[in-house]
C-alpha cells in the first residue's frame, strides 16, 4: 500500500466522519428538549421512534468525547457528549444501580436485560468525558462502573444466565473482549494503572477457552470450561465479533510495540475469521457461520450488516500497518469497497445497516435499538487516526 493509497484512505475515513456521520447524527438526533440522542431514524434522517437507548447514549457520549480529545476542542461536540450523559445520569439507572436499557425520550424506564452492556458503554462515555472536562467525578464513576461491569463478566452468580448453569453451564465471548476494550480505553483516558493486568487477563481467557487453532475458529459461546458445545448456539460463529476482538489485540500489541505473541494471536484470529467469514460469491461478511459449515439456527445468518465490516476495516489495516503483509492491505481495500459501495448512502447520508447476501437493501433506516453513531465512525475515527500516524 503506498503512501498515496493511504493519504486517500484518510479522505476518506476523516471526511467522512467530519462531513457525513457525524452532522448526520447531531443534526437529525440531538433531542433539544430532554437531552441525549435518538436513534431510530429513517433514510432522511427523520425520527421514527424517539425511545431512548441506554448504551447509544454511552457510545455516543464516548464518541464526541473522543474526538473533542483528539481532532479538535470544538464546544459543540462537548456540550452533545455532556447532554448524553446528563440524560444516563438523570434516567439511566434503576434503584438497584443497574443500568436500564431502553427509556422514552423524556426518561421513563421501559425495559432492563440482564447485560451489563449499558454499564460498559457508560464507562467509556464517563472516561472520555473526565478526560475532557477534568471534573474527577466524572473519573470515579467511570471506574466504579468498569469494576460493576466486570462483576457481571467474572462472577456467574451476579447475573441472570441465559441457559439455565446448572444443565448447560456456559459463557461468551462479548464479555470478554469488552473488558479488555474497557481497560484500554480506561489507560488511554484516565492512566488507569491496572488496565494492563486486565488487558492481560482478558487475553489469556481469550486465549486459552476461545481460540480453537485445531479448528481454526474463534468461538463465540463455550462450556465454562473451554470446550466446545455440540448445540446450535455453541456452532454459530459470529466473525464480525471475533474480527473486533482481533483488532482489541492488535491495537495490544500495537500499544506495546509486541511483534511476537500478543500480535501473533491478534492475527491469527483475523486470519480464521475472514477466511469463515468472507462471501466468495457475493462478497461481504456473513452475520453468522456454524462451525462445521452446517446450518444456522438464525435466519439472518447470510445477511449483511453493517458493523462487522466496520470491523473489518479496522482490523485489516491495523494488521497491514503492524506486519507489512500484503494479504491484509488486500482484504482491507475488499472490504473498505464492498461496504463503501453497499452501505453507504450518498443521497441523505450516512449508512444503511441491514442489506441482504448479494448486497441489495433490506431496510432503509439509519438507525433503531442496535445501530447508531458508535461502529461506523469509531471505524473512521480510529483508521484516519492509525493512518495519520504512521505518515507522519
Amino acid at each position: 500500500m503506498t503512501s498515496d493509497h493511504l493519504e486517500s484512505y484518510i479522505s476518506a475515513y476523516r471526511d467522512g466522519l467530519l462531513k457525513d456521520v457525524l452532522p448526520f447524527w447531531l443534526r437529525h438526533g440531538l433531542d433539544p428538549d430532554h437531552g441525549g440522542v435518538w436513534t431510530c431514524l429513517g433514510q432522511d434522517g427523520s425520527v421514527i421512534d424517539r425511545d431512548k437507548v441506554v448504551w447509544a447514549q454511552g457510545r455516543f457520549a464516548w464518541l464526541l468525547a473522543t474526538l473533542y480529545n483528539t481532532v479538535e476542542k470544538r464546544s459543540e461536540w462537548l456540550e452533545a457528549a455532556l447532554s448524553c450523559l446528563d440524560f444516563l445520569k438523570l434516567h439511566g439507572f434503576d434503584q438497584d444501580g443497574k443500568m436500564f436499557f431502553l427509556l422514552t425520550t423524556d426518561g421513563k424506564p421501559l425495559r432492563k436485560r440482564r447485560y451489563a452492556f449499558s454499564e460498559a458503554f457508560a464507562c467509556m462515555a464517563y472516561s472520555a468525558c473526565a478526560k475532557a472536562t477534568g471534573d474527577p467525578e466524572l473519573k470515579r464513576q467511570a471506574l466504579h462502573l468498569f469494576h460493576q461491569f466486570n462483576r457481571f463478566v467474572w462472577h456467574a452468580d451476579a447475573e441472570t444466565a441465559k441457559v439455565d448453569p446448572n444443565t448447560r453451564p456456559s459463557k461468551s465471548l462479548a464479555p470478554i473482549m469488552t473488558c479488555l476494550h474497557l481497560a484500554q480505553i480506561l489507560r488511554e483516558n484516565l492512566g488507569f494503572e491496572q488496565s494492563d493486568s486486565w488487558v492481560d487477563r482478558c487475553i489469556l481467557e481469550i486465549r486459552r477457552n476461545f481460540c480453537k487453532p485445531e479448528l481454526k475458529a474463534v468461538m463465540e459461546v463455550v462450556a465454562t470450561d473451554g470446550s466446545l458445545l455440540d448445540h446450535f448456539e455453541g456452532r454459530t460463529l459470529n466473525p464480525g465479533h471475533a474480527i473486533e476482538a482481533a483488532w482489541f489485540i492488535l491495537h495490544e500489541a500495537k500499544h506495546r510495540g509486541d511483534d511476537g505473541p500478543i500480535r501473533e494471536l491478534g492475527v491469527q484470529m483475523l486470519d480464521w475469521m475472514w477466511d469463515r467469514g468472507w462471501d466468495e460469491t457475493y462478497g461481504g461478511l456473513f452475520y453468522f457461520r456454524d462451525l462445521h459449515d452446517g446450518p444456522v439456527a438464525e435466519y439472518w445468518h447470510d445477511m449483511k450488516f453493517w458493523w462487522p465490516h466496520n470491523e473489518a476495516v479496522i482490523a485489516n489495516l491495523l494488521a497491514y500497518l503492524l506486519t507489512g503483509e500484503d494479504r491484509f492491505a488486500v482484504r482491507h481495500a475488499m472490504v473498505h469497497a464492498w461496504a463503501y459501495r453497499n452501505f453507504a448512502d450518498p443521497k441523505f447520508g450516512e449508512w444503511f445497516g441491514y442489506l441482504h447476501r448479494d448486497g441489495t437493501l433490506s431496510v432503509n433506516l439509519k438507525g433503531n435499538h442496535w445501530k447508531g453513531p458508535f461502529h461506523l465512525p469509531r471505524m473512521q475515527w480510529y483508521c484516519w487516526k492509525l493512518i495519520e500516524e504512521e505518515i507522519d
